[in-house]
């Protein structure tokens, strides 16, 4: 079993920064990859971000160069640099991580984070 516990969200003004947090616990053998969804409000939840144990790192189009993933392998956490914020970036965002354990490969969900940004 894995646990996420996300932090970082918040209100924040257009072109404004948020840096979102997501530190994984229990037991496994890896994770991988990371990344981060969003479920803006009326629509499905989408990718963000997501990256693997050798950085190797994708982006939705509509946060490409603006959002930074990045993780931290010894301490099994991912972050999330959201820079340039938009309105249409409001939405609650969830970190998901794909874990290993012996045979078994399952995903997880955080709870999710509040992010509003506002005009």
């Amino acid at each position: 079993q894995v646990q996420l516990v996300e932090s970082g969200g918040g209100l924040v003004q257009a072109g404004g920064s948020l840096r979102l947090s997501c530190a994984a616990s229990g037991s496994f053998f890896s994770i991988n990859p990371m990344g981060w969804y969003r479920q803006r409000p009326g629509k499905q939840r989408e990718l963000v971000a997501d990256i693997t144990s050798r950085d190797t790192t994708t982006y939705a189009d509509s946060v490409k160069g603006r959002f930074t993933i990045s993780r931290d392998n010894a301490k099994n956490t991912v972050y999330l640099q959201m820079n340039s914020l938009k309105p249409e970036d409001t939405a609650v965002y969830y970190c998901r991580a794909t874990a290993v354990s012996g045979t078994a490969v399952s995903n997880y969900w955080g709870q999710g984070t509040q992010v509003t940004v506002s005009s």
